[in-house]
């Protein structure tokens, strides 16, 4: 392909397009098509991920896919069952007789909360109205119920009063849901306020 000079933004913006049909790049594929310096191809990369166009890599970069909206908890609950039922016992497993845990929502942990019935002496912290309705006829398990703002898609209560409940409070184990992993960033969400009182829901365990 015939190297051309370009300005800065037209440049990353051929970069974008480049990046696209390759699906991923290195710095060294970079410099090579644009005539450019590495420091050069390392910083259009930082300002093209900062503008949410790329994901940089050690080395090079891909193309950023955005993921579309996660659909509400009653169109996932029957969505990959049997693998979130295989799951929720597995951590359920991981849960000791006499422990302090916390539950946060999801569908996969609701499979928790169900393989957890019969545990005896626990005491389950969850911001989680499933769960609560799930565990709340065992008489073996001490329940505590965060309140907050119910968010009616996850049966869920977010925001400053759950996050404040859960300020004195400290558990032996946090089981939480997440959207995503990422290598990189960890554990992601796409709705922020949920993210917030996940991040107090891990900041108060131990495990």
């Amino acid at each position: 392909m015939t190297k051309h000079s370009f300005s800065g933004l037209e440049r990353r913006e051929q970069l974008i397009r480049f990046t696209r049909m390759r699906e991923r790049v290195t710095i060294d594929e970079v410099c090579a098509q644009f005539n450019i310096s590495a420091a050069t191809a390392r910083r259009d990369l930082q300002l093209l991920e900062e503008a949410g166009k790329l994901r940089r890599f050690h080395g090079g970069a891909v193309v950023a896919k955005n993921a579309p909206p996660e659909p509400p908890f009653s169109e996932r609950a029957t969505v990959q069952a049997a693998e979130k039922r295989r799951i929720g016992q597995a951590a359920a497993a991981l849960v000791d007789d006499g422990d302090t845990i916390l539950l946060s929502s999801g569908t996969t942990v609701l499979e928790v909360a169900r393989s957890l019935r019969g545990h005896r002496g626990l005491t389950v912290v969850t911001n989680s109205l499933l769960v609560i309705n799930t565990l709340a006829d065992v008489p073996d398990i001490n329940l505590i119920a965060l309140g907050g703002i119910l968010r009616p898609t996850e049966q869920s209560f977010i925001g400053h009063l759950a996050e404040q409940s859960l300020h004195d409070l400290r558990v032996s184990k946090a089981i939480i849901g997440i959207r995503a992993i990422d290598l990189e960033t960890g554990l992601t969400n796409d709705y922020l306020p949920e993210t917030q009182t996940d991040r107090k829901i891990v900041s108060i365990a131990r495990k």
